[in-house]
This record gives structure tokens, C-alpha cells and sequence, in this order.
């Protein structure tokens, strides 16, 4: 079973940045692509940045140019380093692998007040 913990979210002014991070227990991690997800108010979980097995990202347009998702295989975490927020980044913050295919963890409450 596969622990998934999300750290580092918190309420930023709008302009703001934020680095998440997610760990698990084990080397879990390596062979996956790995996931950022965010859950707005009243919206369902959609995935904002994906990273290879190689390191190489992808990314919504929503977050492209402001967001950077890197992995650590070393420490077994994926980051997500968030520039330039505004308050539609507002939500809960998971991680799992993509396709999705571990339980979902707690996440991390980012808030962007304006």
C-alpha cells in the first residue's frame, strides 16, 4: 500500500510563490510517471503538471510558464515549485502517479487570497 504525503501549502497573497512537495515511504516513485492533481471549490481533481520517468514535464495550459514539477529520485519526491499564483490556483494539491493508480493522500491546501 502506497502512503502518499503532500507538504508545503498554505495561504500566499496572489503574485505569490510555493513549493509542494510529495513523499512516500520506499522507492515507489521511480518507476512511474508522477502527478500533480488539484481539486478547486466545487471542482473535480484535474491534473496541472505530469513529470516522465526521464524528467521530462508536462503541463496544463492553466499553470504552463508558472508551475515546474521536478523529481528527486535520491530523496523519492516530486516538487511542485509555484510561481506567479493567482486565486484560481485555489484548491487541495495531490500527488500520485499518471495515470492515477495509488489512494489518494490528504493533499495540501493551497489558498492565493487577492
Amino acid at each position: 500500500q502506497v502512503q502518499l504525503v503532500e507538504s508545503g501549502g498554505g495561504l500566499v497573497q496572489a503574485g505569490g510563490s510555493m513549493r509542494l512537495s510529495c513523499a512516500s515511504s520506499g522507492d515507489v516513485f521511480s518507476g512511474y510517471y508522477m502527478g500533480w492533481y488539484r481539486q478547486g471549490p466545487g471542482e473535480q481533481r484535474e491534473l496541472v503538471a505530469r513529470i516522465s520517468t526521464g524528467g521530462e514535464p508536462t503541463y496544463a495550459d492553466s499553470v504552463k510558464g508558472r508551475f515546474t514539477i521536478s523529481r528527486d529520485y535520491a530523496k523519492n519526491t516530486v516538487y511542485l515549485q509555484m510561481n506567479s499564483l493567482n486565486p484560481d490556483d485555489t484548491g487541495v494539491y495531490y500527488c500520485n502517479r499518471w495515470p492515477p493508480g495509488w489512494s489518494w493522500g490528504q493533499g495540501t491546501q493551497v489558498t492565493v487570497s487577492s
